[in-house]
């Protein structure tokens, strides 16, 4: 399966997996992807911003036409890696709510920035990971110093050579 979505011909995100099965019931429908998906988000200007990658996905609608329920579901090895801010957060379970724009979970959560290493259990976030808020953290490791001198490349998003 391959979807891209796109507004005004700037993609705003794509879709990636090597299988979907489509369910249909009364009561909600749902898409199954048994062996993993990998979402990649990008900003209003085009940049990859967010990639999400699991093992186990669910997309979760309502039953009728009527309905505007959409949750999106990750199992197993969740990765959430920001580009733009260099941040990785792991976890076993991801859940989207599409209606309201957040990422949230209640289970274990690892959070990895150039500050150091952070985690706790559950987490909030908007759906494209820029504010990542642990709720209940523990034992977080920071970085006391930082080489000021470094300089860090996007290499996802670079074009063209260095001058």
């Amino acid at each position: 399966m391959f979807a891209v979505q796109t507004k005004n011909g700037v993609v705003l995100q794509r879709l990636e997996a090597p299988v979907m099965e489509k369910y249909e019931r009364d009561t909600c429908n749902w898409d199954a992807f048994p062996d993993g998906l990998s979402a990649y988000m990008y900003t209003e200007d085009g940049l990859l911003e967010t990639i999400i990658r699991t093992d186990y996905a669910r997309h979760v609608t309502g039953g009728n036409r009527r309905s505007t329920k959409e949750i999106w579901e990750a199992y197993g090895n969740v990765f959430i890696h920001n580009v733009i801010k260099c941040q990785t957060l792991e976890t076993d379970t991801l859940y989207w709510n599409r209606n309201d724009g957040k990422i949230y979970t209640d289970a274990y959560v690892r959070l990895y920035s150039p500050d150091g290493m952070m985690q706790g259990r559950g987490m909030e976030s908007d759906d494209r990971a820029r504010n990542s808020e642990l709720l209940n953290p523990f034992d977080s490791f920071g970085y006391a110093v930082q080489d000021s001198s470094k300089v860090a490349i996007d290499t996802v998003n670079f074009i063209g050579p260095l001058q």
